[in-house]
């Protein structure tokens, strides 16, 4: 029965460590790191609880996922005398459940000294951690949770595939990491851990950071998604062959212990899980304890939903929750559930059973493939990434064309989102920027409509990717400077509208509407139809295209969108004459739609061996 190293007590040196804390070691005195050792230092008397998201091990989820048998604990300690005390937890904690007869007592000592206890675990334990009770300073360092298996260890060979376009300061960064913290390291995965770097705007020194297994691949700007499948292709043909893949964006902040912790489930997976995707959160990058996704699913109004409500994961009770949480049943028999390829860990097993992706440049990408491939997900405390948050980076030419088209794409083209009520979310968006008066975002869903309708051998063709996206991105509205965009008020005549008197709140608010005036909201479109008028005055509104404050809008001349994140801001102006053209231009498109449906289906459903074979791939990316 092998036993194997699974999880390093993890202390990190980094201002997200330093300003949560409580994501490593909950303590009531600092713990300081050491320069020029590999050890910490638990400052002081005082009880340091690493029970906590990154140094709790998951037992709930390896009982489930993996062949483990037995639990471990190594630790090593130097300093003043201390106690050593395990604990436990069930699905009702709120906190950590210390178990007072395992508690080990350590004399002072100048020298380090090892302690190895096997835990204590029941049917009923979610997580174990660890208590230590100090009288002064102890040092800490080469700790971590080991785990006896009743079979042998799997041989696993990880490839790392992430595609950037021109995002040095990130991307630079996590090969640093993947080289110190992976590849120099002790680990097991260092002999069998290859990072390919596929590089779409050709702009990184393939000589400075290439080393025997970080690799760089200069890459036309094919997206997200070519830039993935690249290195899907890379990993299938590398050798020694990859048996898994892992995909994470570029732009994210990783902890390499989230990868090393994914090799070694990796290692010890069941046969029940052996085809499953690892799939790793997506914290917020600005508040980094703060969960915002941990698999997500299509909702049958045809939109994208998180699985799980937000977690604050410096919380106990939080950290429970997430392991403990069961997707919903009407997520589970629809098929609807994927993982965010930030960061989704993929057997190539699957890859060679399902195909390759189909050519998108960004968005749905992710979703189409996890769906179609309907696989288990593994999810676990500590695998994860750190993005920034949506509502930092809305991108209508993404959310009003990309996303429009993709998901329509990729239902007729292998039937993901089955459930999904794709046209209604093309009706309900295009109402929805037409009562904000978003006329140029209301015509990109359209223009991804009739793209959509010009069938597969159009957004198969090479470059059209690229093409079409720049275009959308030429054709949404231009956002402004705060400076800019009171000029532009000015020049029109807006009476009252500073940016100094602008907040937040006001951005954010919304104002309440009487039963009859949201009919006649919802008859007229906010008066552009039927009972039409010029309106007055002006609102100030948040830039996400999914939000409607109603009340506020209602009847006004101008919006002033406001994305106040990055101090830009646009003008809208109503303009029945321009709601009418895009009213009609939909009613002409549904139409057309409704005439060719039938052939549409056909031509993307013969047209999927095709595009997600190795062949056009090979010839789509110039391989």
């Amino acid at each position: 029965m092998p036993l194997m190293k699974f999880a390093n007590v993890l202390l990190e040196h980094s201002a997200r460590a330093v300003n949560y804390p409580s994501l490593y070691c909950r303590s009531t005195e600092p713990v300081v790191f050491l320069p020029d050792s590999d050890a910490w230092e638990l400052n002081g008397e005082g009880e340091f609880d690493f029970s906590t998201y990154f140094n709790a091990l998951s037992i709930n989820k390896l009982n489930t996922y993996t062949n483990a048998q037995k639990y471990y604990l190594h630790l090593e300690l130097k300093g003043a005398s201390c106690e050593v005390v395990q604990t436990t937890s069930d699905r009702f904690s709120s906190c950590p459940i210390v178990l007072d007869a395992t508690k080990r007592c350590i004399e002072q000592s100048d020298s380090f000294v090892v302690l190895d206890t096997e835990l204590v675990t029941s049917d009923d334990t979610i997580l174990v951690g660890f208590i230590i009770r100090t009288t002064g300073p102890v040092q800490i360092r080469n700790s971590y949770y080991s785990v006896l298996t009743d079979q042998p260890l799997k041989d696993v060979e990880l490839v790392l595939a992430t595609t950037t376009f021109k995002k040095e300061q990130y991307i630079k960064s996590n090969i640093e990491l993947v080289k110190t913290a992976i590849l120099d390291s002790a680990d097991p995965i260092a002999d069998h851990f290859n990072m390919h770097v596929i590089d779409n705007g050709r702009t990184l020194d393939s000589s400075a950071l290439e080393n025997g297994h970080v690799h760089i691949h200069p890459n036309q700007n094919v997206g997200g998604a070519g830039g993935f499948t690249y290195g899907m292709i890379l990993a299938k043909e590398q050798k020694p062959k990859a048996t898994h893949v892992l995909l994470m964006d570029d732009d994210v902040a990783v902890s390499p212990e989230s990868i090393k912790r994914t090799y070694n489930l990796l290692r010890i997976v069941n046969k029940d899980y052996n085809e499953a995707m690892i799939s790793g959160a997506m914290l917020n990058y600005g508040i980094a304890d703060q969960q915002w996704e941990d698999t997500g699913y299509m909702t049958p109004l045809g939109s994208f939903s998180p699985a799980k409500p937000p977690l604050y994961l410096s919380r106990f009770e939080d950290i429970v929750y997430n392991e403990t949480f069961r997707i919903p049943k009407n997520i589970r028999d629809t098929n609807a559930r994927y993982a965010a390829w930030w960061y989704c860990c993929i057997p190539m097993s699957t890859i060679e059973e399902n195909g390759l992706p189909l050519p998108y440049f960004v968005r749905c990408d992710d979703a189409e493939y996890g769906v179609r491939c309907n696989k288990p997900f593994m999810t676990m405390n500590s695998i994860c990434i750190w993005h920034e948050s949506f509502h930092v980076r809305y991108n209508a030419a993404v959310e009003r064309y990309q996303t429009t088209r993709n998901t329509l794409i990729a239902k007729f083209t292998t039937g993901f989102g089955a459930n999904s009520d794709f046209m209604y979310e093309l009706k309900n968006n295009v109402r929805l920027e037409l009562k904000k008066y978003g006329y140029k975002n209301a015509s990109l869903v359209l223009d991804a409509f009739e793209d959509f309708m010009k069938g597969p051998d159009y957004y198969s063709e090479i470059g059209i990717a690229e093409k079409t996206f720049m275009e959308a991105n030429k054709k949404k509205e231009a956002m402004v400077p705060f400076s800019e965009l009171e000029r532009q008020a000015r020049k029109i005549g807006i009476e009252g509208f500073s940016i100094d008197t602008i907040d937040r709140q006001l951005i954010a608010g919304d104002k309440p509407r009487s039963i009859s005036q949201r009919l006649v909201d919802f008859i007229t479109d906010n008066k552009q139809r039927f009972l039409t008028g010029d309106g007055s005055g002006f609102a100030v509104i948040p830039v996400h295209g999914w939000e409607y404050p109603a009340g506020a809008i209602r009847e006004k001349k101008y919006i002033i969108v406001i994305d106040w994140y990055n101090r830009m801001g646009c003008i809208r102006t109503k303009d029945t004459e321009e709601y009418a053209k895009i009213l009609k231009r939909y009613k002409a498109d549904v139409k057309q739609y409704k005439r060719c449906e039938k052939e549409l289906s056909k031509a993307y459903s013969r047209s999927r061996p095709i595009v997600t074979s190795d062949e056009f791939w090979k010839r789509y990316l110039g391989i």
